[in-house]
């Protein structure tokens, strides 16, 4: 580079899809790269492709994890200093009004904040131009000025704020729904509206800061407010059936059940996961398996090439499924479970931990935990 900025865009993965996704940042802002050293990892609906530095200088990023991009917008800029001014004529930045990345021009060192920063700082009442301009601002930085300012006190009240698109509910209020919020969290698309939870008595508390608004009497109120995402937070654990009724519920009152996939976690190009499906950290998903509408994947389990996960199924932690088995819908299959190739787990059917599956197991069988299961 000669005294000028380089950037870095979206590439085009595939022809009739205009955006990609960010699903990854290897590299800190103003971190020294050199050309060929791997930036970022995006997605469309049909691929993934990683993005190389195209040369050597400092990374200034412009886009955050989780950001939804057109083909051509700028993910970052490669300087020759890690203080260089960046580009203010605005060639490489984002030029249609549905990407993530913005750069707020005026006399002041630019100041480099995503979308949804920008719609929080707004809601928030923080002026833009008191932002720092020496680093991407993102959600969570407007959330540290804010907290810095107001002592941080999140009531209940949230549930009257301004809406935003990424907004999403949480339903449930324990151990499960803790792991589902610390994922949307890490997902940082989503803006979490609060929790809901049928225990009264939880009414104005807080799960990890989020606040609880109240029972399901909230949901026509969180429904005018604009908020129309929903994430199940039971994980039906001892009777898969409440986490149904549960996805019932929230469909009744208009809510729709976005995909929800850990950052952390591995899914194949080929893979196939429908609505409200939820894929927690470190799981793998194999080439061309197929996750019905709304089962789930947990922590660390690893689902094979060419698998089929029936609707509402659960596979618990560490579980590991062979190539080509499939789970019917409402399965429980239990931590630690393994199987061999090509068996089928029927509807129903609740697998205890750490067995082993060399046979099918009917609709609605019961596998003892720890069971070598011959049929």
């Amino acid at each position: 580079m000669e005294n000028m900025s380089l950037p870095v865009l979206v590439p085009l993965l595939n022809a009739n899809e205009p955006e990609a996704r960010l699903v990854e940042i290897h590299v800190k802002d103003g971190q020294a790269v050199r050309k060929g050293d791997l930036l970022f990892t995006i997605e469309t609906t049909k691929a993934a492709s990683d993005v190389e530095a195209p040369g050597d200088g400092f990374v200034r990023l412009m886009a955050q994890q989780g950001d939804t991009l057109v083909v051509g917008a700028v993910l970052a800029y490669l300087t020759e200093t890690a203080d260089e001014p960046l580009p203010q004529d605005g060639k490489h930045s984002v030029a249609q009004p549905e990407s993530s990345a913005v750069t707020e021009q005026s006399s002041q060192p630019a100041v480099r904040i995503t979308k949804p920063a920008r719609a929080l700082a707004e809601m928030l009442g923080i002026d833009l131009a008191t932002l720092p301009a020496d680093r991407l601002v993102t959600e969570a930085v407007v959330r540290q000025i804010a907290a810095a300012r107001r002592e941080g006190a999140v009531s209940a009240e949230a549930v009257q704020a301004t809406p935003v698109t990424s907004e999403i509910l949480l339903y449930g209020a324990g151990g499960h729904a803790k792991a589902v919020l610390e994922m949307l969290q890490a997902i940082g698309v989503f803006r979490v509206a609060g929790i809901v939870d049928d225990n009264p008595a939880l009414r104005g508390t807080s799960v990890l800061g989020v606040p609880v608004l109240g029972t399901r009497e909230v949901l026509p109120a969180l429904r005018e407010r604009g908020v129309v995402l929903a994430a199940n937070g039971v994980g039906g654990i001892i009777n898969i059936d409440v986490r149904v009724r549960l996805f019932d519920l929230l469909r009744a009152h208009g809510f729709a059940f976005p995909i929800l996939r850990h950052p952390r976690a591995t899914v194949e190009p080929s893979a196939v996961l429908e609505e409200g499906v939820q894929v927690f950290a470190n799981a793998y998903i194999g080439s061309s398996a197929v996750l019905r509408e709304k089962c789930m994947v947990n922590t660390g389990a690893i689902v094979s090439h060419d698998c089929e996960i029936g609707p509402y199924a659960h596979i618990a932690p560490g579980c590991l499924l062979a190539g080509h088995v499939q789970v019917g819908a409402r399965a429980l299959v239990g931590m630690g479970v393994t199987t061999i190739i090509g068996l089928k787990i029927g509807e129903g059917a609740r697998v205890g931990n750490g067995a082993v599956l060399l046979a099918d197991v009917p609709p609605r069988q019961i596998v003892p935990a720890g069971k070598v299961w011959n049929g």
